[in-house]
């Protein structure tokens, strides 16, 4: 069996075995099959023949092709994936990866909203005023989509900060899967593994209000099945659009290149600074381990700095301390905290 043979059983196998999402066995397709291409070059096809160095030349150059260190991450992982799944299945004895380190990408801390940034990203885009009016069609009709697009918008945005779901998550979400009445949505995460979390307050009443009012002038029988989110055509709306739609919102309000997910990291951090267990936390993004969601979330070091204070008996110690015999001494290390100095 060639290279080209066993990738179609390794990616049936991550979809179908392994439950891997639609996306993921795609990006591994995409850097698997970049990886033979480069073997293809040097006339290596079967499984028998690669080597160590073939795996790190091929790293190498996808770093020297300007690729992200994330990217070659993945790829090294799928390139040990795929070699670990060939030996499993006794293709080949052939393990080149066998123990290769994965390349170290630098730690990057996750664009974090402030709470004001967000309440300003949900409100000010929609205050009643900037409410489209509903079109006269030339037929006479009156196209009230617009007015839709904009709560349904409005919606998007309060459910990915309100919820901390991925955008594939959102876009993936059916009306079966909202619980208005318990408080709860029901979301299918990365290898299908589903998960519930709250939904409350602005969110669930503008995701209500658009599921009420604004899903129906949407709709198409025949394009909209069960989605929750519809797009102006009635189909269900896409990851792409959604991106593009955030972006946009974020320009709106003065924040360039806003991503949905930063969104997801911004709930995570405010959920953590308000005082949620990081356990809790994992379990409402959906992360399998929680080192994940350690690297995920961000507190902002004011905040840590602000929590110091109030927790510590000794932070606020200003003027001084009363020594055994009740005299007061000074404490400069007192005042050294209060003012943010080393000491």
């Amino acid at each position: 069996m060639d290279l080209a043979e066993a990738l179609d059983q390794y990616l049936g196998y991550l979809a179908i075995e392994r439950g891997s999402s639609r996306n993921t066995v795609a990006s591994y397709g995409r850097d698997l099959r970049r990886y033979i291409d480069f073997l293809g070059e040097k006339n290596i096809t079967s499984p028998d023949d690669v080597t160590r160095l073939d795996i790190e030349a091929h790293l190498a150059g996808l770093t020297d092709a300007g690729l992200a260190a994330s990217s070659v991450q993945r790829a090294a992982s799928a390139i040990k994936g795929f070699h670990k799944f060939m030996v499993g299945e006794q293709i080949t004895q052939n393990h080149p990866s066998a123990g290769l380190p994965l390349p170290k990408r630098p730690e990057r801390l996750p664009q974090v909203l402030s709470r004001e940034q967000v309440f300003s990203l949900l409100d000010d885009p929609f205050r009643p005023e900037l409410e489209p009016s509903p079109k006269v069609l030339a037929s006479g009709r009156v196209d009230a989509r617009p007015q839709a697009a904009f709560h349904r918008d409005k919606a998007i945005l309060e459910v990915l900060y309100g919820c901390g779901l991925r955008v594939s998550e959102l876009c993936g979400l059916d009306r079966r899967d909202v619980m208005l009445g318990d408080e709860m949505v029901r979301v299918m995460g990365k290898g299908s593994k589903e998960r519930v979390v709250p939904i409350l307050g602005t969110a669930k009443r503008a995701l209500a209000a658009y599921l009420q009012d604004w899903r129906p002038v949407l709709a198409n029988a025949s394009r909209s099945g069960d989605a929750v989110f519809l797009n102006e055509r009635g189909g269900r709306i896409t990851r792409q659009a959604v991106h593009r739609m955030v972006e946009r919102y974020g320009a709106i309000v003065g924040i360039k290149g806003l991503h949905p997910h930063t969104l997801r990291h911004t709930y995570a951090t405010h959920m953590l600074e308000g005082g949620m267990d990081l356990r809790y936390v994992q379990e409402l993004l959906g992360h399998a381990s929680i080192s994940t969601t350690q690297l995920y979330t961000h507190i902002d070091l004011t905040h840590v700095r602000m929590v110091y204070l109030e927790a510590h008996p000794r932070a606020r110690e200003q003027k001084g301390h009363v020594d055994q015999g009740g005299a007061s001494t000074a404490s400069n290390g007192g005042e050294a905290v209060e003012k943010g100095e080393d000491v």
